[in-house]
């Protein structure tokens, strides 16, 4: 099925209900807040997987064009900010844009944040060397779509970043019902099941838009809250490649 924009008017009123909460580390976002150290740790293995940025540098990613789909309130721009990444945000919410737009300007960081989607961005002659969407393919309403305006927004050599939930009945059982229903430390509802990404089609749907991923990498949660690299990829997994 494809349609004319990517946004899941259901997800969105969800994610905008929670506006308020973007940089509360003990708030009703905490899990995500949680997740970000490893989300930040791929994005950065994957970009220096294909050789790019100084790593020696302060900033390694200084001039590098960062676009990040989904942005919410900027938990991952600011770092990737901080690290000199000329970095843009984009999210169909105009209340997580107001609340990233606020924190980087107490952040004193320069990021250009706009309420805009992926597609209408690539109506646009807008080129990046690096786009990550980071927990947002399982929520966007046209797979196809979506790839599609990331194969025309990256620019030749750039990477392609995802990070996101397995659909398998370990995901369904902890990511799902244990973790909304049970621990209650996701949003009750924030999560649809049966728009999970299997790896499998993940690699395949973003090959026939253009789009090799070549690494599939799982996380691994710890007793502590944090997140360790893994080879098990049942419920949480990042992945990345390069244009075809």
């Amino acid at each position: 099925m494809t349609s004319n924009s990517t946004i899941d008017l259901e997800d969105k009123k969800k994610f905008e209900e929670l506006s308020h909460d973007w940089w509360n580390p003990e708030g009703s976002l905490k899990s995500l807040h949680q997740f970000t150290p490893i989300r930040i740790e791929y994005i950065k293995s994957a970009i220096k997987r294909h050789q790019k940025g100084c790593w020696e540098s302060a900033k390694p990613l200084e001039n590098i064009r960062i676009l990040d789909i989904g942005c919410g309130g900027g938990l991952l721009a600011e770092p990737m900010a901080r690290l000199g990444g000329k970095v843009s945000g984009i999210d169909g919410s105009p209340l997580a844009i107001e609340a990233a737009r606020l924190h980087a300007k107490t952040s004193m960081l320069n990021i250009t944040y706009a309420n805009t989607t992926a597609e209408e961005l690539a109506l646009t002659d807008s080129q990046f060397d690096v786009i990550y969407a980071s927990e947002v393919i399982e929520h966007v309403s046209d797979r196809a779509l979506f790839l599609g305006s990331i194969r025309g927004l990256i620019a030749p050599g750039g990477v392609v970043i995802f990070t996101t939930i397995n659909r398998t009945l370990a995901s369904l059982a902890l990511a799902k019902f244990v973790a909304e229903y049970v621990l209650r430390i996701v949003p009750r509802g924030v999560h649809d099941f049966d728009k999970f990404v299997k790896p499998s089609e993940l690699q395949n749907e973003a090959l026939k838009a253009g789009i090799i991923i070549d690494d599939i990498t799982g996380f691994k949660p710890l007793l502590d809250g944090r997140f360790k690299f893994s080879s098990i990829v049942a419920v949480n997994y990042g992945a990345s490649g390069s244009l075809v």
